[in-house]
């Protein structure tokens, strides 16, 4: 199966068919417009210019364009808000970018079945406001939930802070709708609580960051309203310690609704960009949170704090508010963009086994001094999923390699430790050289495979996640 035609049409071809069966204003082709779909967040991955952008706003608009796609081989990249921080949403030189930012409507709230039918356009944050206001919850929250969409959360299977407790994306999909590369519209899933009929194609789909189809509709659980939380903070003079307290946390059986950990590198830039004042002389902060209510929430702060002073926390404050527990979990959320002020950052995404965080992020610490470069780390700790942030001058050419270097060593270093490259933020472009090593040459031939099946010409979003 090969990825793209061996010659191309003629960009005019393309663009009049596609302006055939669209609207003026989904259909963009002015360069100075089309520079601002070029590529996401992360850093090192190639981006082309497209023959054109369609701002979809409904399921047709994707049909025409992915039908216009494989009449003409030309590829497509699926975008969604452009939060992502592994080029999947990158475009290719010549390609369709089919966007799917417009499509924000939130077609139905049903209380009494605990779902919502969306498009995917919708912000994460917006969507869960939505909901909230009914009394019921979305948990999945990325740290980006105010900028990033729902199709690519679905896209990459974010998972977020809540995650602890209450899992990733893909466990609160009950069913998507799905434009084939063909321009077949598939429905998969139900709005029934079980099923088991045929295979989970809704699961294939997530995750599948763009390759199989583009997904223009999701039917998602909801939960009740989570109780109103209580949050505490423990800081420490080692990272070990505070890895350790994580490792005694989930071995005595808490279930925390969060459990993150910041590092100094993290707090000190947390604070100058948000101008707050957390504690800096220490190595390291876990924030923890109960959403249980009343007594019960206060129970479970507490023993996590008892435990985090058995394992050598030199402080354990609860916040005395909801309003200073927000205050913590702002500093946490803004950790990337507070780095993003310092420089450069190549965002790496490694989840290891609890048992072994503390020796993940020690090496992460041995693998910044050896290679010169600052690397703040931040982890859903509860999960063991790492975001360590290699910062570095992106105009210095030994510093931006020295940067890259480090961030494939930490990528290494996860999975000799048994972890995996990516636990929310999707394979893309970034991380692509590493799949085949975490899932071997079965694995890739079966991920080919599927591909081929959905995607016969290999039109969508090739080159991401794995070479055709």
């Amino acid at each position: 199966m090969s990825a793209a035609p061996v010659s191309s049409p003629p960009t005019s071809e393309v663009v009049a068919a596609l302006a055939a069966g669209l609207p003026a204003n989904v259909l963009v082709t002015d360069p100075a417009r089309m520079e601002s779909y070029r590529h996401d967040r992360a850093m090192f991955c190639p981006a082309g210019v497209p023959a054109a952008v369609v701002l979809a706003r409904e399921t047709a608009h994707v049909q025409h364009a992915l039908r216009t796609a494989t009449r003409f081989g030309v590829p497509v990249v699926p975008q969604g808000a452009l939060s992502g921080l592994s080029g999947a949403a990158n475009a290719i030189e010549g390609c369709i970018v089919v966007s799917t930012a417009p499509m924000t409507q939130i077609l139905e709230i049903d209380t009494a079945n605990r779902l919502v039918v969306t498009q995917p356009g919708i912000f994460n944050a917006d969507l869960s406001r939505a909901v909230e206001a009914q009394g019921l919850y979305y948990p999945p929250d990325p740290s980006s939930w105010e900028f990033c969409s729902i199709g690519g959360n679905l896209s990459t299977n974010s998972g977020g802070l809540c995650c602890v407790k209450y899992g990733v994306t893909t466990d609160y999909v009950m069913g998507l709708e799905v434009v084939l590369a063909s321009g077949e519209v598939l429905r998969t899933g139900r709005r029934t609580v079980k099923g088991v009929a045929g295979y989970d194609l809704t699961k294939l789909f997530v995750g599948s960051e763009g390759t199989l189809g583009v997904i223009t509709e999701a039917t998602l659980m909801l939960r009740p309203a989570a109780q109103r939380p209580r949050t505490a903070a423990a800081l420490f003079a080692s990272m070990r310690a505070a890895t350790d307290t994580v490792a005694a946390v989930v071995a005595e059986g808490h279930v925390p609704s969060l459990l993150e950990l910041m590092d100094a590198v993290s707090i000190r830039a947390a604070n100058e960009y948000l101008r707050s004042d957390l504690p800096e002389d220490c190595a390291a902060m876990l924030i923890w949170q109960s959403d249980s209510g009343g007594e019960v929430a206060a129970r479970e702060v507490a023993a996590i704090g008892e435990v985090a002073t058995r394992c050598g926390a030199t402080d354990v404050v609860e916040a005395d508010d909801p309003a200073e527990g927000e205050v913590l979990l702002a500093a946490r959320r803004a950790v990337l963009t507070a780095l993003e002020a310092w420089g450069t950052t190549l965002v790496d995404d490694v989840c290891v086994p609890r048992t072994r965080l503390g020796e993940f992020i020690d090496g992460i610490t041995a693998i910044g001094e050896r290679r010169g470069v600052v690397i703040g780390t931040v982890a859903h700790a509860g999960d063991g999923n790492t975001h360590p942030n290699v910062v570095f001058d992106a105009a210095d050419a030994d510093q931006a390699e020295r940067a890259r270097l480090a961030f494939g060593e930490i990528m290494d270093l996860g999975l000799e430790l048994g972890g995996t490259i990516t636990g929310e933020h999707g394979v893309g472009v970034l991380k692509r050289e590493w799949l085949e090593r975490e899932v071997g040459p079965v694995g890739l031939s079966v991920h080919r495979a599927v591909k081929a099946a959905l995607d016969p010409a290999g039109i969508l979003n090739p080159g991401k996640v794995f070479s055709l």
